[in-house]
């Protein structure tokens, strides 16, 4: 039942209704705080997380200026330098640059979509668990000497068991793989909750842009990381298991790890710019004083961004021998990408030109934004140049181009987000003007270190050197460049030093101090944990026109779901496009489930590390318990009907429509999984048309087993149908989820015998390697099926599963029809195999 606010209590409407929330939404004292969901509190901990990171790094960077100098310096030794500088580039990219955009967008886009946290609470604490556990594992192999060696990009052959033996390499694929594993769960979250959970009224036309940066952001990751993925369990697979994808003495490609790599590298800048660019959209007009220019051309513009960002990844393999016609078109495409991005450059420059600025620390740091991005946009035109990239490529010049780009975008824009919404995060305003002082001393060592870089570079100065003799003319050039390095160190510790003077010594800070109109601005400072007491319904223009007189509104509960109901976390779902309310989403409280998931995913990973195989299976098996565990406790055990959310409006809850965001969540997990399988089919064709010579004998397959395999996925899938109809219809089909489950273990079982009988070997040849990878891609998705089907049998038992809740089932017809598909493309590609070896004779 509602608990609604008794308007005759001595306590204020709004103070009641504050302390039912929050014994609702607080997270616990001591321990407790392990078990948190929170987003605000998750989002606090990446920031701190990522940024103990980029000491780390940071500090890594500054031996690496140390050991360079000097010519003929012995501050390391070689093999130590190789560690250090690869984990500095792993951990400033993987660790520092994508969790940093990521905690900004963790943190602020609830509360600027207006709505109380995310649609999958849990999942971001998993993810920021993964994040931690992956990241530790990189960082503490430094203390055993045996980080990773071979260059943060890890290209083969380098990586390979050959050349790289021991487990440094493997500590870079498994702990980065376990690191994405939270970047596409925080990509699935947001991407879901912002097209479900933005305040009503907001429709897709009328949302801020900074929640279209980042949506646009999200839907990048989820299209650009699985190459990176794939390209890691292919290798680590080689280096387990001996299959052979990037041998080249056994038929495997090294080129195919660059492709891959660089499917996701390239994309990858972008998904680190973008989220800054949100923050200097959402800043730039508060401190002009006007609307931002070109609100529409600038979506039409990060979108476009999103797709060029896409097409251009070769343009980091210019001198790897690509055909000429090739080279052009790519060279053509790195070029056009600067368009979009002049548009908001442009926009930006507008905005302030026909504003009135204001001159604050956050204005500081978009000057040096608009300096440092400006050369490295500049420099990256001229690399996008064929024949000077065959000059500059592999030189300091990269080196210098990229830190302008990656660090540059990004450390300024976020040093700027981080002064502009500090009161929002601490309650606290600023003390003195040291923040002054640490912006010109970073501004300052920045330049000094990096733009020399470039002259050094155009020198000859190849990059990843361990040291030089001294008379090739980089001395001074090097020994400035490491004294930039120190003083924007310097910097930084300033900056450090003026945070903790404002956390721990600020004044309190007034109220939307900015005079901003975005929703964030619509609370107290700092954030209660429920964010909003009440849910806002916004109007034409998007946002508060009075942001204070909106505060008060909804702290009195003015706004949808006003008061309490049966100790629920609940939020509201709303149409994807026109932003009206059509679902209740109750939330999970806190616990204690993404932690231990968490750490049962670190053995897992830890024992594939040790080689312990079979314990890592078992690690493996306890997690997909563990996340079956968590969906039983999802969702409700009775049909309830719409429920009241004030304003005079009732809605069902989510488990009882069809466009909820676990459909919506499924549909993320598919685009993913698809890109993953088109990168594998990619590399599978690769593989195959660069072989040279005469290929091994490749007989055809086994076609009674394929045959079976085919007709059971196919099978299944229509029994899974089949139940969804019978439920609707009114019967509990358990009957047919066990048959489902049973054309899944034939599935499985045919399979199993096609990889055995893989002629030649996988582990022999690449051909082998590359069809076991195709079937063995179709087993585990049956799999996965299975482990959708005993989560349907146990929630039906529970009573979670009804003619009006059907939501399990659809998910499990969306997957088990995913896999069928999937299934038929792949092995009609393993029957073709043999046939394009006859092909491949023609071959020299």
């Amino acid at each position: 039942m509602s608990e609604h606010v008794d308007p005759a209590s001595n306590e204020s409407p709004a103070l009641r209704l504050h302390r039912q929330l929050s014994a609702i939404w607080a997270t616990g004292p001591g321990l407790q705080r392990l078990a948190a969901v929170n987003h605000s509190v998750i989002g606090v901990r990446m920031m701190v997380t990522s940024f103990a990171f980029f000491a780390i790094a940071g500090v890594l960077g500054m031996l690496t200026r140390v050991q360079l100098a000097t010519p003929n310096s012995d501050f390391m030794t070689p093999e130590i330098y190789n560690q250090v500088f690869t984990v500095h580039g792993t951990m400033m990219l993987f660790l520092f640059a994508i969790p940093m955009v990521e905690s900004f967008a963790v943190y602020l886009t609830p509360k600027i979509l207006g709505t109380r946290d995310f649609a999958f609470p849990r999942l971001t604490a998993y993810g920021y668990w993964c994040y931690l556990f992956g990241g530790s594992i990189v960082t503490l192999s430094l203390l055993f000497g045996v980080a990773p060696d071979g260059g943060w990009f890890m290209y083969t052959p380098l990586s390979s068991n050959v050349y790289s033996p021991g487990i440094n390499a493997d500590v870079w694929l498994l702990g980065i793989t376990f690191v994405e594993i939270s970047a596409l769960s925080l990509a699935v979250e947001i991407v879901v909750s912002i097209l479900k959970m933005r305040a009503p009224g907001m429709s897709l036309d009328r949302m801020p842009i900074f929640a279209w940066y980042i949506l646009v952001t999200a839907m990048m990751m989820i299209v650009a990381f699985p190459p990176l993925i794939l390209a890691s369990i292919l290798l680590e697979a080689e280096r387990a298991f001996g299959l052979p994808f990037f041998d080249p003495t056994r038929g495997g490609n090294p080129l195919l790890w660059q492709h891959l790599f660089w499917l996701f590298g390239h994309p990858d800048v972008y998904i680190i710019f973008l989220p800054m660019a949100a923050v200097l959209s959402t800043i730039i007009p508060v401190f002009a004083r006007r609307e931002l220019v070109g609100y529409r051309a600038i979506v039409v513009a990060i979108i476009a961004l999103a797709f060029l960002s896409f097409g251009i990844w070769v343009h980091h393999m210019f001198t790897v021998g690509i055909p000429h016609l090739a080279l052009a078109f790519f060279s053509a495409g790195s070029v056009i990408v600067a368009v979009p991005t002049a548009v908001q450059v442009f926009a930006w420059l507008a905005t302030l030109a026909h504003g009135k600025p204001r001159w604050d620390v956050p204005m500081l740091y978009i000057f040096g934004f608009f300096f440092v991005f400006v050369m490295g946009g500049l420099t990256g035109v001229m690399l996008a140049v064929v024949p000077f990239d065959w000059q500059a490529h592999d030189t300091y010049f990269v080196v210098a181009h990229m830190h302008y780009v990656v660090g540059g975008a990004l450390a300024f824009p976020m040093l700027a987000g981080l002064y502009y919404w500090l009161p929002l995060l601490t309650g606290r305003a600023a003390v003195g003007r040291l923040s002054v002082v640490a912006f010109w001393i970073i501004f300052i060592g920045f330049n000094l270190t990096f733009f020399l870089m470039h002259l050094t570079g155009l020198l000859g100065m190849p990059r990843r050197i361990y040291t030089y003799h001294g008379f090739e003319g980089w001395n001074g050039l090097n020994l400035l460049s490491s004294l930039g390095g120190f003083v924007m160190t310097i910097g930084f510790a300033v900056l450090v030093i003026d945070l903790f003077v404002q956390v721990r010594y600020g004044r309190r800070a007034q109220r939307n101090p900015w005079g901003a109109t975005t929703l964030e601005w619509a609370m107290r400072l700092p954030p209660p944990s429920y964010a909003f007491a009440s849910i806002p319904h916004l109007g034409e223009g998007g946002g508060p026109a009075d942001a204070d007189e909106l505060r008060l509104s909804l702290a009195r509960g003015e706004g949808y779901l006003g008061s309490t109901r049966n100790g629920w976390q609940e939020a509201l779902g709303v149409h994807a496009t026109s932003g009206e309310p059509e679902q209740l989403i109750v939330l999970p409280q806190p616990t204690y489930l993404p932690l231990v998931t968490g750490v049962a995913t670190a053995a897992a990973v830890l024992g594939f590390l040790f080689k312990a195989y079979w314990l890592s299976l078992g690690w493996a098996i306890v997690v997909i318990a563990l996340l079956v565990l968590a969906a039983q406790r999802s969702g409700h055990a009775r049909d309830l009907g719409p429920l009241p959310i004030g304003k005079g409006l009732s809605v069902p809850p989510h488990t009882e429509v069809e466009g909820s965001p676990p459909w919506i969540a499924l549909v993320c997990t598919l685009v993913i999984d698809g890109t993953l399988f088109t990168s594998l089919l990619f590399g599978t064709l690769y593989v195959w048309t660069g072989l040279r010579g005469t290929p091994p004998a490749m007989p055809a397959p086994d076609m009674v087993r394929v045959a079976i395999l085919a007709i059971a996925l196919i099978v299944a899938a229509a029994i899974a149908r089949r139940s969804l109809r019978a439920l609707v219809g009114g019967a509990m089909p358990m009957g047919s989820v066990a048959m489902t489950i049973l054309a899944l273990l034939v599935a499985i079982f045919a399979g199993m015998g096609l990889i055995a009988r893989i002629v030649p070997a996988p582990t022999e040849h690449a051909l082998g390697a590359t069809a076991s990878a195709l079937v063995g891609f179709v087993i585990f998705h049956a799999i996965a099926g299975l482990v959708f089907l005993i989560s349907n049998l146990l929630r039906m038992r529970g009573g979670y599963v009804s003619q009006r809740r059907t939501l399990d089932l659809r998910l499990t017809r969306g997957w088990l029809d995913y896999t069928a598909v999937t299934g038929l493309i792949a092995l009609g590609l393993f029957i073709a195999l043999p046939g394009l070896v006859g092909v491949l004779e023609l071959h020299p």
